[in-house]
Formats: C-alpha cells, sequence, structure tokens
C-alpha cells in the first residue's frame, strides 16, 4: 500500500482506493483496530485515521474502544462494520425461497423459507422474493440502509448481466431473473452460482481463512455444486462457469445426467436416495445428519459408502487438477462425511498422484445453512466495497437524522475481531 501521492484526480483515485481497502478489510475481519489496519496497509497512523473518519462519515464503520483490561499503554480504537448497512440476500431453490438480510461483516440478521410444494418458476420465484421483502420494508426503512440483492442460483449464471443459463433442476433456461428482480423490488441486484458464492463465504468467513488453495464441493436439493479458491482468488472462467464438479464423470456406466452426459458425480451422489433409505420426505442438513449418524440400518451405512465412493473419485481428479491445500464438504455431503470420515480419508490418502494429494486437509463448512446467505449478502455488498467513496451521504434530514454514527443498535450484538 502506498501513501496518496499528487495532485487532483490521481489524489483522488489513490484516496478512493485506499477506502475500498480499509473497508474492505474491516468487513472481511469483522472489525480491526487502528493499529491493526496501520500494519495490514502499511499506511501511516494518520493516513489511517483520515480514512477511518470518513469512512464513519459515511456511516459504513463505526468506532468504539477496546477492552483495555489485558493491554499496556494507550489502547487502538476498534473499528466495526457498521451493522446498520445491509445487504438482501436470495436463494432459489427446487422446494423454497430463502430471503435473508445481511450486515456488513456477514452477519445473518434475518433468514424467512418460504417453501413451495413445487419448483418455482422465474415469475413465481421473482413474486415469493418481492413479497417477502415487501413484508420486511418497514424494518429496513426502521433499521437499516440496504445497497442491494444478492442471488444465489443453482445453476450456471452469465457474470455480465446475470442472465440465468441454465438452472436445470429449477427448469429455467435463458431466464432474465436477475433483470426482473431488480425491475420488482427497485434494488440493484446481482446473481451468481450458489455453489461459487459459497466457495467465496467459506474461504472469506469459514474454514477456507487465510488458505490460498482451496476446493469447495456443497450438495443440496438441486444436485452439487462447486468452488475453487486458486492463489487466494475465485477461479470463474471466461463467463463465471468455472467450477462446476458435480458435473465430473465418476461413473461410465452410470445413468444419464439431466445435462446429458452419462455418469455425473451428482447423478451418483443423491440426497434423496438417503432420505429414501432414513425414510424422511425432506430434510435439511442438519437433521440428515442427525438422522444418519443416529441410524444403524446396515443398508443406510452401504449407501454412505458407496457415495463417498464416489465422491473420492471427483476429489481425486480435482486434486490431481488443482493441488489444494484444503477440501471444504458442504451441505448433505458435509453430513455424508461425519458418517465415514475415515472411508474418505482413506479414498483420497490412496487415489490422487501422491505428490498432489500430500498436505490436502477435508473439513466441513463452517456456515452452516447461514452460508448461501452470506455468500450472496457479498454479491450485495461488492459495489459498496470496491467504491466506498461512490456510497451517498445521507441527507441530515428525515427519520434517520438523528440516529448517532457511533454506535451500534442496541439489539445487535457486536462483533469480535478474529
Amino acid at each position: 500500500m502506498t501513501e496518496p501521492t499528487g495532485r487532483g484526480n490521481s489524489n483522488d483515485h489513490v484516496r478512493r482506493h485506499n477506502l475500498s481497502v480499509i473497508l474492505e478489510l474491516v468487513h472481511h475481519n469483522r472489525g480491526l483496530s487502528r493499529s491493526q489496519l496501520t500494519r495490514q496497509t502499511a499506511l501511516n497512523r494518520s493516513t489511517v485515521a483520515a480514512l477511518v473518519a470518513e469512512l464513519v462519515e459515511r456511516e459504513l464503520v463505526v468506532e468504539v474502544d477496546p477492552d483495555s483490561s489485558n493491554q499496556v499503554g494507550r489502547p487502538s480504537p476498534v473499528v466495526l462494520p457498521n451493522p446498520r448497512i445491509v445487504g438482501i440476500a436470495i436463494n432459489p431453490e427446487i422446494d423454497a425461497v430463502t430471503v435473508g438480510v445481511i450486515g456488513l461483516g456477514g452477519t445473518v440478521f434475518k433468514r424467512v423459507r418460504h417453501a413451495t410444494d413445487h419448483p418455482p418458476s422465474v415469475v413465481e420465484a421473482v413474486e415469493i422474493s418481492a413479497t417477502v421483502i415487501d413484508g420486511m420494508r418497514p424494518e429496513l426503512d426502521a433499521l437499516y440502509r440496504t445497497v442491494g440483492i444478492g442471488v444465489a442460483i443453482p445453476g450456471l449464471v452469465r457474470t455480465g448481466d446475470g442472465l440465468v443459463r441454465l438452472a436445470p433442476h429449477l427448469n429455467w433456461i435463458e431466464e432474465p431473473f436477475t433483470a426482473l428482480l431488480a425491475e420488482v423490488t427497485g434494488y440493484p441486484v446481482r446473481s451468481a452460482n450458489d455453489a461459487h458464492l459459497g466457495t467465496m463465504a467459506e474461504s472469506t468467513f469459514g474454514a477456507g481463512r487465510d488458505v490460498t488453495e482451496l476446493i469447495y464441493l456443497n450438495g443440496g436439493a438441486s444436485g452439487i455444486g462447486g468452488g475453487i479458491i486458486a492463489g487466494g482468488t475465485a477461479l470463474g472462467g471466461a463467463a463465471g462457469y468455472a467450477g462446476e464438479l458435480g458435473h465430473t464423470l465418476v461413473n461410465s456406466s452410470g445413468v444419464v445426467c439431466h445435462c446429458g452426459a452419462r455418469g455425473c458425480l451428482e447423478t451418483e451422489v443423491r440426497r434423496e436416495r438417503l432420505l429414501t433409505l432414513l425414510g424422511l420426505a425432506d430434510a435439511d442438513a442438519d437433521d440428515l445428519e442427525s438422522a444418519l449418524v443416529a441410524s444403524t440400518d446396515s443398508a443406510v451405512l452401504a449407501e454412505v459408502h458407496r457415495q463417498l465412493d464416489f465422491l473420492g473419485v471427483a476429489l481425486r481428479n480435482a486434486t490431481n487438477t488443482f493441488n489444494p491445500q484444503l477440501i471444504v464438504l458442504g451441505g448433505f455431503l458435509g453430513a455424508l462425511y461425519e458418517v465415514a470420515p475415515e472411508h474418505l480419508d482413506g479414498l483420497l490418502a490412496e487415489q490422487p498422484l501422491k505428490a498432489s494429494r500430500e498436505g490436502v486437509r477435508i473439513s466441513r463448512a463452517e456456515l452452516g445453512s447461514d452460508l448461501l446467505m452470506i455468500g450472496a449478502g457479498e454479491l450485495a455488498f461488492a459495489p459498496l466495497l470496491a467504491d466506498p467513496a461512490g456510497y451517498p451521504l445521507r441527507a441530515a434530514t428525515g427519520p434517520h437524522a438523528e440516529a448517532p454514527v457511533s454506535r451500534l443498535p442496541p439489539s445487535v450484538a457486536r462483533p469480535v475481531s478474529r
């Protein structure tokens, strides 16, 4: 990081860049002291103080006194994400549309799951989302400042305009869901593949913190998706479609997948088969895991091992291709791993190339049911994080004019630095 130099437009460009760096650090760490910001940015203390002051003025961060009980000398103020700044997260699935309110810093304040008895059409998903948001508007207007909407789509999404190219389990093909939702709600909307967003969330706030080479795989009602972090950067591909690990070939004699290929991972590793054997009509990942762990049925364990065998084939291919440090399993894949971790660990220890598999760890996702909400929230926050100086100052009139910007709402727990 360099100190602002030059004059005019050059000076303003550097200031805006440095504001973005400071806000991203505060957001991704859920709070840092000014001294930590100084060390991590290599800016001097007065520059950091000025940048933080501007972010406070824009009501994007708040400063609080640290706990000084275990410190020597004058403690540095702690800079926290302002929890009044929120994004709306949406995840349409085959059996529900979930809408959440996510605070800056990746905190889930609210989540509403609107169940459906069939995969919603694009129009139905837009209507459900808009209805839930309308129900939240009194609270959003009274307590928060909403920067936009992020959508986690179980399918292929074009990066440029958010067009849903293919969401096969929803039967969506070339659908302008993003544009329709923006038109109906009045908020800016950004959409991306759900597994890609899960990867980003786990990499930033979950099991993949500080890991630069990571593979993420998630299993849900709509199949299996994945994402890759390479060199600390999300691998998106030319148009945003990279990471479709659910369509890795694992069984050349398998059934034809909905994508048209034969023997894809998500045709062999399926949540529905587990639910059927357990006698469950439906279950979220947590309930499914509890049922799997509690089961003494040999047929259930045999199915778990069978699915882990195919998952092992996919992970062998991914390990040989990307040479990761960490493999993170989310959704029902995490539940499978919990039942028989030694089975999958053994496969990963034997099948990939020896050099590629050295040091690779398997971990379960840490963010649980908040995963896609946090990931979609990152989409909503992206423009703000990229250019905080472009975020308008609130007018000094209106219902929020008297609200102090340096205090947290009493109902919101203070996030802690990690």
